[in-house]
C-alpha cells in the first residue's frame, strides 16, 4: 500500500541534503509519495542545483538556527550564533507556523526529519498524530557504546541536547553510523549510511589527482598554501562561493580546479582521486570509504560534531585527521590500498532494505513484519 511522507531537511551542508535526496527516490520507487520537502538554513547558503533540480514536489524553505561562522568563513563563531539565533526568534516561529501549515494541508501519514531543528521543536510543541521518523548521524549519539573524544564534556552535553531537540520523546530515532552498534537500547536504531546510488554503482579507478570538500570556503587559503608548495599536484576542490573564491585568489588554473556542489562530478571525481580532504563531514567520508580512497579529515574550528567524526572514522579506518589542510598526511597514506574495506561495502549496501523495514514497522507498529523479499535495490 501506497503511503505519503514529508521530508523536512537540514540545508546547512551536503550531507542532510545528499541523504533525502537518496531516501526521496526510494520512496518514489517502492510507489510512495513523498507530497513535500521542508528545507530549513539560516538563509545565508543557496541550496545547490543537484538538489532542487530532483525535487519534483513543492519545496519550501524556512528560517531554521544553524551556526554562523567567524570573519575568516573557516570556524565557528559562537557568539555570533547566538546573537544571530536571538534576533531570529520571530522568523523562527513564523517557521514553524509554515510546518503547521504544511502538514495540515498535507496530512502526511508520516514525517521524515533529516536533523532540522524546527521540526523536532514542533513536534514537541504540539504532538501532531503523525509518526515522526529522525534520520542522521547524529542520532547515534544516544547509544551508550558510541565513543565520544575524551574530555570536553560540555561540548558533549550541549551536542546531545541539540540533537535531543531535533527529534521528539516519540520519534523512531535512525542513527546513520560507520559500523554496527547492537540494538540495546530504545533511543536509537544504528543503520547503515545512505550513500547515492552513483557511489554504489561507481567503477573505482586511481588517478593522479587529489580531492578536496570544503563546507566552509575560508579553508581554500589553506589549501592553496600547501599547493604553492607542491606545484604538480592536481587538485580538484568543491565548495560554496567557488566562482567568487576563483576572483578572490590567484593560483595555477591548470592544476587547481575549484568547482560548485556538483554530484554527478563530484562522485567522478572521487571514484578517480588518489584520496579525499574534507571538513569531516559523515557523508563525504562514508562515500570515500565506500570507493576505498584515503581520507584526511580538518574539523572546521569549534564544531564538536566534526571532531567527533573525525576519531570516530579513524576508529573505522577511513584515514587520518589534522588540524589543518597541509595535505601531507593526505599524500602520504594515499599511497596504502584501502581495499579492505569490503566489511564496509557490506554494511552500506543493506542501507536501502534497513531503512524501508523501519519506515514500514513504525507506520504499521502492531503487525511488524520482516523486510519483504520482494523490496527492490535497483531504483534510479
Amino acid at each position: 500500500m501506497a503511503n505519503s511522507f514529508i521530508l523536512t531537511v537540514q540545508g546547512e551542508g551536503r550531507g542532510h541534503l545528499s541523504q533525502a535526496l537518496v531516501v526521496y527516490e526510494l520512496l518514489q520507487a517502492q510507489g510512495h509519495l513523498v507530497t513535500a520537502v521542508i528545507v530549513g538554513s539560516t538563509g545565508s547558503r543557496e541550496l545547490p542545483a543537484y538538489f532542487t533540480d530532483k525535487i519534483n514536489v513543492p519545496l519550501y524553505r524556512i528560517i531554521s538556527p544553524n551556526f554562523i561562522n567567524d570573519r575568516n568563513r573557516k570556524g565557528i563563531h559562537l557568539t555570533k550564533t547566538l546573537i544571530h539565533a536571538a534576533k531570529s526568534i520571530g522568523k523562527f516561529r513564523r517557521s514553524l507556523s509554515t510546518i503547521k501549515e504544511i502538514l495540515e494541508a498535507f496530512k502526511p501519514d508520516a514525517v521524515l526529519n533529516f536533523y532540522e531543528v524546527l521540526t523536532g521543536v514542533y513536534f514537541r510543541l504540539h504532538q501532531p498524530r503523525i509518526p515522526l521518523i529522525s534520520i542522521a548521524h547524529q542520532y547515534v549519539y544516544f547509544h551508550p557504546e558510541f565513543m565520544f573524544p575524551s574530555g570536553k564534556w560540555l561540548d558533549r552535553f550541549f551536542l546531545k541536547l541539540y540533537t535531543r531537540i531535533t527529534t521528539s520523546s516519540k520519534a523512531k530515532n535512525l542513527g546513520l553510523s560507520f559500523y554496527r552498534l547492537e540494538d540495546i537500547t530504545a533511543r536509537v536504531k544504528v543503520i547503515p549510511p545512505l550513500l547515492r546510488r552513483t557511489i554504489h554503482n561507481s567503477t573505482v579507478e586511481r588517478g593522479d589527482h587529489l580531492l578536496i570538500y570544503l563546507v566552509n570556503p575560508g579553508y581554500f587559503e589553506e589549501v592553496l598554501q600547501w599547493h604553492y608548495e607542491h606545484p604538480q599536484q592536481i587538485i580538484h576542490c568543491f565548495t560554496d562561493k567557488a566562482e567568487e573564491l576563483k576572483y578572490q585568489y590567484a593560483y595555477d588554473r591548470e592544476t587547481v580546479h575549484v568547482h560548485a556542489p556538483n554530484d554527478t562530478l563530484f562522485v567522478e571525481y572521487m571514484r578517480t582521486a588518489k584520496g579525499l580532504a574534507t571538513t569531516a563531514g559523515f557523508e563525504s567520508v562514508c562515500e570515500a570509504m565506500y570507493l576505498g580512497k584515503p581520507v584526511l579529515m580538518v574539523p572546521v574550528a569549534g564544531h564538536f560534531e566534526q571532531f567527533c567524526n573525525s576519531r570516530d572514522a579513524v576508529r573505522a579506518g577511513a584515514g587520518v585527521y589534522a588540524s589543518s589542510f597541509s595535505l601531507d598526511k593526505l599524500e602520504a597514506i594515499a599511497t596504502i590500498s584501502h581495499s579492505h574495506h569490503t566489511w564496509f561495502k557490506n554494511w552500506a549496501d543493506a542501507s536501502r532494505t534497513t531503512l524501508l523495514y523501519e519506515i514500514e514497522s513504525t507506520l504499521n507498529a502492531d503487525t511488524i513484519k520482516q523486510p519483504s523479499a520482494n523490496i527492490s535495490l535497483t531504483e534510479g
